[in-house]
């Protein structure tokens, strides 16, 4: 009596928005599950990786999977994709990991795109993954554009706003609802404090580092907007985006965490919560004490003012 074959799927959307119009989640297990029937397959386990990009590999469930398929002996003799770019869009770690598994006697199979393992399929495959890569580096550059000029209409594109500013709908555009930043009363006193603590203190001292700015907020049980303690580095960003004054950035960083090229960052008019000039100062006073730190690039504005220049208060929360 033949054994049948050990079967994995793995099932894979970007994000919620492609679960709509792309295969979704539910599509891919309902394929799957019929694909391994009608070959005889037991299928042994499944991994699902809701809004998780496949042009890397950091993907808990891709990791897991990939962890499994290479121990010995593995629980599995295959694994079965809806199509390969489920499993990678970039044409070079797809081989890696194909041959990765493969080495351990464990074969990656797309039910849509059925190819066996001689030399011409291989390729096949391998013309496949770099028609998906240059598909998918497309589809990137098309969503970055429209994100661009939505930007530019002065319009938020969906991701978390910074502290202190909520979303709210602006317009509707046919089905779309275009939404805009307002200042958020729960927390924009928060924001005001912080500054004013960077710039004068708390009344019993000068100005202080964001260090202390966060202990001070700690310690008085100021949370975080999702209820948490302050840190330094959430400060220090606090006081160096150019958005409190009314000039938020869109697109400033790559996917490398890199700045991008003046050019392409697009700057979109928001309420602003603090005024020029105070955040200026609170500038100067950031490179009096950490010269080697380069506080957030002012586009437009006055001149930053010198550590000792006054500037307006501003009101405690």
């Amino acid at each position: 009596m033949t054994v049948p074959l050990r079967a994995a799927l793995y099932l894979r959307v970007s994000t919620a928005r492609q679960a709509e119009h792309d295969v979704s989640i539910p599509d891919q297990k309902r394929q799957g599950e019929a694909y391994c029937a009608s070959r005889g397959y037991q299928l042994i386990e499944t991994y699902v990786e809701p809004g998780a990009s496949a042009t890397n590999d950091r993907r808990p469930e891709f990791q897991r999977m990939i962890e499994a398929g290479t121990s010995k002996p593995a629980p599995f003799d295959i694994v079965i994709v809806h199509s390969f770019s489920r499993f990678f869009r970039d044409h070079f770690e797809l081989e890696f990991y194909v041959r990765r598994l493969a080495k351990n006697g464990v074969r990656l199979i797309s039910i849509t795109q059925e190819i066996g393992d001689d030399p011409m399929h291989v390729m096949m495959r391998q013309i496949m993954a770099l028609f998906d890569e240059y598909q998918s580096k497309e589809n990137a550059k098309h969503v970055l554009r429209a994100l661009k000029e939505n930007a530019r209409q002065g319009f938020w594109n969906g991701s978390l706003p910074p502290i202190g500013y909520r979303v709210v709908a602006a317009k509707q555009r046919g089905a779309k609802i275009k939404k805009k930043l307002e200042i958020d009363p729960l927390h924009a006193d928060t924001i005001r404090l912080i500054y004013r603590l960077a710039l004068e203190g708390d009344g019993t001292s000068g100005p202080m580092g964001v260090k202390n700015i966060a202990a001070y907020l700690n310690q008085r049980r100021i949370f975080t907007r999702d209820g948490g303690r302050w840190g330094i580095g959430q400060v220090h960003r606090i006081l160096t985006r150019t958005t409190y004054v009314g000039r938020h950035e869109f697109n400033k960083r790559g996917k490398s965490k890199a700045l991008k090229p003046a050019s392409e960052i697009v700057t979109v008019a928001v309420p602003p919560l603090i005024d020029q000039a105070t955040f200026d100062a609170v500038q100067a006073h950031l490179r009096a004490r950490n010269p080697k730190v380069t506080p957030a690039r002012v586009v437009s504005g006055p001149t930053s003012l010198p550590a000792s220049a006054s500037a307006p208060p501003v009101a405690a929360p």
